[in-house]
């Protein structure tokens, strides 16, 4: 029987907890959200990405080079981060792993060289949320700075695709980021940049009031979408969305539908500069 039903109409709305990734892999595929979010136990995964490997090797770096006294925030002293955190999954061989190990500590060294090293983030592999009458969204930030009397969300980007302001501007993920950071920091946040570290490319957009309330109502919709999809309890629910980005799915050999659309790319295919893979960081 339904709250409506019992006479219990002014109950609150349970919120949708989620992030922002979870809310950008319903808009990906249904079905790829459901092996993600809802099936228990997820199926198993395919091998591991090169190109993700990569990505979370110069993150881990990055985080690590800012906890080190500023003295010792050197070029020098982030490559060697990057080297000791480095994960060596989904390469082809050993010798592309290495290159590649070594091409990423030439990438952290050169962007550390761009950085202020006194200039000490707010945050650093930050966790901020927050909570509408909606929602009550988590995500991490690679970093948080300050600026003046304001904060800037900064995302690390590691991939071959170039970027534009389009990507910051679009971006779901940096939008509920700068709007958790306010909530969570009392100050304001409205500038968010994609940081693509193989160009040195700092890529900026300055959100408005307006544009943050769009972002959070797409957002709201969306949510709404998968919890309706939850509610129903039916696999239809989940349908898949077959195209060109399915070689790049974690679970492709549990979709027809997908490897039909798209053969499975292979691990190491995102390192490639002619092919762009579904998730470069």
């Amino acid at each position: 029987m339904s709250a409506t039903q019992l006479g219990f109409t002014g109950m609150p709305t349970r919120l949708f907890t989620c992030t922002p990734s979870r809310l950008t892999t319903w808009l990906d595929c249904p079905r790829r959200y459901k092996f993600v979010y809802v099936d228990r136990p997820s199926p198993p995964k395919g091998a591991p990405w090169a190109h993700n490997s990569v990505g979370a090797s110069v993150h881990s770096a990055l985080a690590a080079w800012w906890s080190l006294p500023v003295e010792r925030r050197t070029p020098d002293a982030a490559a060697g981060l990057l080297r000791e955190k480095w994960i060596g999954l989904g390469f082809r061989d050993d010798a592309q792993e290495a290159e590649w190990r070594e091409r990423a500590a030439g990438m952290v060294a050169s962007y550390v060289e761009t950085l202020d090293p006194h200039a000490e983030p707010v945050g650093i592999e930050r966790t901020v949320a927050m909570r509408t009458d909606r929602l009550a969204v988590s995500g991490r930030i690679d970093r948080l700075d300050r600026r003046g009397d304001e904060l800037v969300v900064v995302d690390y980007k590691t991939g071959r695709h170039i970027l534009t302001t389009d990507d910051a501007r679009g971006s779901l993920a940096l939008a509920l980021y700068a709007l958790a950071a306010a909530r969570t920091m009392r100050r304001e946040c409205v500038k968010v940049e994609l940081h693509h570290l193989p160009t040195g490319a700092v890529i900026e957009w300055q959100h408005t009031d307006e544009t943050l309330a769009r972002h959070l109502g797409r957002a709201a919709d969306i949510a709404a979408e998968a919890a309706a999809a939850h509610a129903s309890g039916e696999d239809s629910a989940f349908p898949p969305n077959p195209g060109h980005m399915c070689g790049w799915c974690d679970f492709s050999a549990h979709c027809p539908e997908g490897r039909a659309a798209k053969a499975a790319y292979a691990p190491w295919a995102g390192l490639a500069p002619d092919i762009t893979p579904s998730s470069d960081d």
